[in-house]
């Protein structure tokens, strides 16, 4: 059976919805429940967040999927700025993941950054998940961390062919990225109880995220 499929911008009555698959997209992912859904609930009234660049997916008219971005910044060892952009969190419920609507959802965006001037994305995540995508290590571009480090987990793509030239760049996301735990945890207390556990994706974003590349 065709679905009918649509991508759009997020408008404001889908703020709760969104928040809500976001929550079910992470819960239990990266740690025990999640604090995704609360970081959406912040992003959207911060400077830094790309309102053009919110967008949702739709299947037969009901919402099941989202990506949200915010402006970063590449600067070189002269000091030199390079505005650049991040998503996340962006997800898809779990019953229409593994799909193709995630590719959907993220192309359709990467378009949109185009259109806008925007020539590169720099992401934390999975490699197995955003490689397809034409994500590449960090290091190829010789994009790293504020301390020198090259993250296993962290991505760069380039929009425009030829966005890097081989110079030294240090990576600094937006502040909204930094969550107040404590924020996180009561706002998810305001909602429909989950049940935390453990799960093996955990250990593995545990040893992803505290790897390094040499």
């Amino acid at each position: 059976m065709n679905k009918n499929i649509r991508i759009r911008n997020e408008e404001k009555d889908d703020y709760v919805k969104v928040e809500e698959i976001t929550r079910k997209a992470f819960w239990n992912l990266y740690m025990p429940g999640c604090v995704e859904h609360y970081l959406v609930h912040v992003m959207r009234s911060h400077e830094d967040f790309l309102p053009e660049l919110d967008l949702v997916i739709e299947v037969d008219h009901q919402i099941i999927g989202n990506i949200m971005y915010t402006k970063a910044k590449l600067v070189d060892e002269s000091g030199e700025e390079k505005e650049i952009l991040t998503f996340g969190p962006v997800c898809i419920s779990p019953e229409y993941q593994r799909m193709g609507y995630g590719k959907m959802l993220m192309e359709s965006s990467f378009e949109k950054a185009v259109s806008m001037g925007y020539d590169a994305i720099v992401i934390f995540g999975n490699p197995n998940n955003y490689v397809s995508r034409g994500f590449k290590s960090c290091k190829k571009y010789n994009v790293c961390l504020e301390n020198g480090t090259y993250p296993a987990a962290m991505l760069v793509k380039e929009l425009k062919p030829q966005s890097f030239d081989g110079r030294k760049w240090f990576y600094f996301e937006s502040p909204v990225m930094k969550i107040d735990e404590q924020e996180a945890v009561r706002f998810d207390e305001s909602l429909e109880k989950m049940e935390k556990n453990f799960q093996p994706s955990q250990e593995e974003f545990y040893i992803l995220s505290n790897s390094l590349l040499q």
